[in-house]
């Protein structure tokens, strides 16, 4: 725009001057826009940065909190569905203290009795000569623990030879993980719990081990962990692979992770992909991670061949692809991944704008889709016939009622980037977004998914990058081994353990039969591999 001097202006003519003053307007408009915009995501950057990640943190004063919008029993749509609030939320109650709960957390772990008796001089000298009876005794108990301990194992294998000729006869070897490898089932077990369950990277495990004068380097133990997963729990990785295609419903996800000796740049991006049986097969969860490279349709699609069902995601492209070029493959869209840009919008919100949160499209979104969670999370226990059913008659009036308002609502007037998203987000989605309502089986969101990938997440702060390729692959067979016995109530260290000492012993077999036996949810493992 042109800059005018005062001399200028006063010489302007009437209809000059306005055209200018209209034009100034416009620009300011434009600029508080703008500007508006930046304000919100440099808020939504430092809410990523260092808020809460929970969408239940309530984060607007006044009138409307993110907890109410999602909690609250009382989340409705206008005059469309009301939700009564339960007794238990109209009636404050106490919690009463459970009785016999301390001895059910210490039920299965060994008891040493320790007595405190008195000597008979000294209750002789309270009651006097035989003055006394004994009660039953006062009983507390405390846990005591005891830090690892090692052994060394010494085989000793009988060698003969016959006297009157060269012949040499040894007794029977037991087969070993790794020939000529001190490494046994306990000693492998112990450093994948440490590192895949408890998120330890290496170099920490290799100092714990120093301080208990064992000394194995970083090197072999990575080395183990690698030849491991390739010989013996890539087996059981195959196995629940093959389970994980027969299931109707799948969900998926994928997370960035670093790998510097890719062949490629430094800093580029790999994926750790994951994919897991639908939220609502509780009795045999299956959870599979999958590295690679990239972020590729073509990896989901090798990875998935021979199925043939629906699986929930996000709206990665790549799952669209997928969607149209292969018939016997449907998808799901995640309601929560629609409702958190709104979230992210209430966030964004300025203190001064906070008190009047409820009138903003972004709350109306919430509190519509709140209403939609809460009646879908009241019929979690049917089966998937009911639930379907249930789904049709309660809450597609719902979400009709939602996308009808959607559309409804002028995009130009939208200031917030963020709802405009959300906005744009459902309807684009629309189609994919409705499908739970013809599929009983099929959950509302994939949060199932994410909840699957939070402990890689939360790891890989810690040890920051994998180093190889080989490692990142071994580290998607052990984390999958790991990640689905937690979910089916296993002990990761036990389980481990029962795997590698059962594997070894078949290593050399070609009928994989017996695999069946060592699944997370068989009758067969020991009583010890489950969490009691």
């Amino acid at each position: 725009m042109a800059k005018y001097t005062e001399e200028q202006l006063n010489t302007c003519s009437k209809e000059m001057l306005i055209t200018l003053l209209l034009s100034m307007q416009d620009q300011m408009e434009q600029l508080n826009q703008n500007f508006e915009k930046l304000v919100e995501q440099l808020s939504v950057a430092n809410n990523q940065r260092y808020g809460r990640s929970s969408e239940k943190l309530s984060v607007i004063d006044g009138q409307m909190t993110l907890d109410m919008i999602f909690n609250e029993a009382e989340a409705l749509t206008e005059n469309l569905y009301v939700v009564e609030p339960t007794e238990e939320q109209v009636l404050p109650t106490k919690k009463k203290k459970t009785v016999g709960k301390r001895e059910a957390d210490l039920k299965g772990l060994p008891v040493e009795s320790i007595a405190h008796k008195l000597t008979t001089e000294k209750l002789t000298e309270i009651f006097g000569p035989n003055g006394w009876k004994e009660l039953p005794d006062e009983i507390y108990h405390r846990v005591r623990v005891k830090p690892a301990e090692y052994w060394v194992e010494e085989h000793h294998v009988g060698v003969y030879a016959g006297k009157d000729n060269q012949t040499i006869v040894k007794g029977d070897r037991p087969k070993s993980l790794l020939r000529n490898s001190i490494v046994t089932p306990s000693l492998a077990a112990s450093i994948m719990n440490a590192k895949f369950t408890n998120g330890l990277p290496i170099y920490r495990i290799s100092q714990e081990f120093q301080r208990n004068d064992i000394h194995i380097s970083r090197q072999v133990m990575a080395n183990w962990m690698i030849q491991l997963a390739d010989r013996y729990l890539g087996i059981v990785y195959d196995r629940l692979h093959e389970q994980l295609l027969g299931y109707h419903v799948l969900q998926a996800d994928e997370t960035p992770v670093k790998v510097s000796k890719d062949g490629r740049p430094a800093n580029a991006n790999s994926y750790m992909w994951v994919y897991r049986t639908g939220k609502y097969y509780k009795n045999t969860p299956i959870i599979l991670y999958d590295y690679q490279k990239t972020r590729s349709a073509e990896h989901p699609e090798r990875f998935l061949k021979g199925f043939e069902g629906l699986v929930v995601t996000d709206a990665h492209s790549a799952y669209g692809k997928l969607d149209r070029e292969i018939k016997e493959l449907s998808f799901s869209a995640c309601w929560a991944h629609a409702r958190r840009r709104f979230a992210e919008a209430l966030k964004a919100l300025p203190k001064e704008k906070r008190e009047n949160a409820s009138d903003t499209i972004a709350a109306q979104a919430l509190t519509r889709i709140a209403a939609i969670y809460h009646l879908d999370n009241e019929l979690s226990d049917l089966s998937p016939e009911e639930r379907c059913t249930k789904r049709k008659l309660m809450i597609q009036p719902l979400v009709e009622a939602y996308f009808s308002w959607l559309k409804n609502i002028p995009l130009e007037s939208v200031a917030s980037t963020k709802t405009k998203s959300g906005i744009q987000y459902s309807l684009n989605h629309q189609t994919a977004l409705c499908v739970f309502l013809e599929d009983g089986e099929v959950p509302l969101d994939n949060n199932a998914t994410e909840g699957s990938l939070r402990s890689f997440c939360l790891h890989k702060h810690t040890w920051k990058l994998i180093d190889t390729v080989d490692g990142a692959k071994s580290s998607a067979i052990i984390y999958s081994i790991v990640e689905t016995a937690k979910a089916n109530h296993l002990n990761p260290f036990r389980y481990l353990e029962h795997l590698l000492d059962t594997l070894k012993d078949h290593q050399d077999d070609t009928d994989r039969s017996f695999i069946d036996d060592l699944l997370p949810w068989s009758p067969k493992l020991p009583g010890i591999c489950r969490v009691q």
